[in-house]
């Protein structure tokens, strides 16, 4: 087992996962003594302007995968003068459909530390002045969502949720809604559409959900990690949170470790970083193993390899190596095995996924997996290469919402530093991954 270096321990002290492992610490008693709802009490003196302002100094970006400045999307929400009640109402809409291969880091949050969410979610309604807010749950995470659900009842006994909260004047209604198991929810306007009881598909955009979200009405849509960080970043402050992390990716990062390392699991780090330095805090690669490719951010993001161990792991660090940061999912892959295997894995999640609402995407998907089939059962030629690429061009940038060019992230990236694992499968230097049987349909 490898020991982190001094430089690493260094960007390990807790502050996203430090009740995680306390006992009970899903229970409102064990997070009220570990600073629990102080921010809330803090948040509530000030005003809700200048609470924006705090999140916007912070350089809080979004952590579910496109890094959007967290303070500016709060800011978009058009408000009323002083004293004057909003002609429509503010919802806040929590976007806990955490459904993308790799990603595991909003689950373990929820199950474990449920309230940090849930004072998030009040701080930040009271600075859009929302008076409902929704946390849509993906479906399979039961478990999940029950903790949820009583840390809910228990901040209602509290008063932390409903009526004048603490005395405040400010009243807040908190609904925990289970999806049913699409990963098209987890695109903000679908997850909006399945909220008001319709199929969840993609909305054209404009109008965007800051004016004209849930029920036509302004609304955030903000990620667990993002709104479960705000009550730190109001004890702490924005100098403070600025203190962690790079000078554009401010904060700490829950980094989910998951394939051929020996302990996978949260790593919270400060963000920039590395792979490296990863992969030490978790033990070192398995034994015989070597590391050959790895996701930065899920299966939606671009490959990368062995040569970029040292990439800093934030936005524009991962961006300058050719790859998003996106979800923080690092998936990790040894020399056994394959790229154009786990390529096709992926490839058949997001074509079963598929909402069929673009062309692009229900068609370029379908036809790709039929392709990496003819290729993994031997009977690929060098030119469903290019058709791999063409189909990928057809769906980047053409399809309706961005799940769509997701998929095209592991088929190009795969083939920019792979080629040769494909060659060796079209001219029989690699056996056969697939039997005729489940080429069956790829022709």
């Amino acid at each position: 087992m490898t020991t982190p270096r001094p430089e690493t321990l260094a960007k390990l002290t807790p502050v996203l996962t430090k009740r995680w492992l306390s006992p009970d610490a899903w229970r409102i008693g064990t997070y009220e003594r570990l600073d629990g709802y102080a921010a809330l009490r803090k948040a509530l003196g000030a005003h809700p302007d200048d609470l924006i302002q705090l999140v916007k100094d912070s350089g809080l970006r979004g952590r579910g995968g496109a890094g959007f400045p967290t303070g500016l999307k709060w800011g978009f929400i058009p408000q009323e003068p002083d004293g004057k009640a909003p002609t429509r109402p503010h919802y806040l809409v929590v976007n806990a459909d955490e459904g993308e291969p790799g990603t595991c880091k909003d689950l373990p949050l929820m199950t474990h530390d449920p309230h940090s969410l849930i004072e998030g979610v009040i701080i930040a309604s009271y600075a859009i002045r929302a008076n409902r807010a929704y946390i849509y749950i993906r479906g399979e995470a039961v478990h999940a969502a029950r903790r949820l659900r009583h840390a809910v009842q228990e901040a209602y006994a509290r008063n932390y949720l409903g009526k004048n909260i603490l005395g405040s004047g400010f009243d807040l209604d908190l609904v925990v809604h289970s999806g049913a198991g699409a990963y098209i929810c987890g695109e903000e306007t679908a997850l909006l559409d399945s909220l008001e009881g319709f199929r969840g598909q993609p909305r054209l955009r404009p109008p965007f959900p800051a004016t004209h979200g849930l029920y036509a009405s302004p609304t955030v849509v903000n990620n667990v990690g993002t709104i479960a960080s705000v009550p730190y970043l109001v004890l702490g402050g924005a100098a403070w949170w600025r203190s962690m992390g790079t000078e554009k990716s401010s904060g700490p990062m829950i980094y989910s470790l998951s394939g051929r390392v020996v302990n996978p699991g949260q790593y919270e780090c400060s963000m920039g970083v590395t792979l490296r330095e990863l992969i030490e805090l978790a033990g070192g690669m398995q034994p015989g193993h070597s590391l050959r490719f790895w996701t930065p951010g899920g299966s939606s993001t671009p490959l990368l390899t062995a040569d970029h161990l040292d990439v800093p792991l934030d936005f524009e660090g991962v961006a300058a190596a050719g790859s998003i940061l996106g979800t923080t999912a690092t998936q990790i892959f040894s020399d056994q095995d394959c790229p154009v295997y786990a390529t096709y894995r992926w490839l058949e999640f997001y074509h079963h996924e598929s909402c069929g609402k673009c062309t692009p995407c229900r068609e370029g998907n379908y036809w790709m997996v039929r392709v990496y089939r003819r290729i993994l059962s031997g009977q690929g030629t060098q030119e469903d290469l290019d058709t791999l690429l063409d189909t990928c061009d057809n769906i980047l940038g053409r399809s309706f919402c961005g799940l769509g060019d997701g998929a095209t992230s592991p088929v190009t990236s795969s083939l920019k530093y792979f080629k040769q694992d494909y060659l060796d499968y079209i001219e029989g230097r690699t056996a056969p991954k697939l039997s005729d049987k489940q080429l069956v349909g790829a022709h």
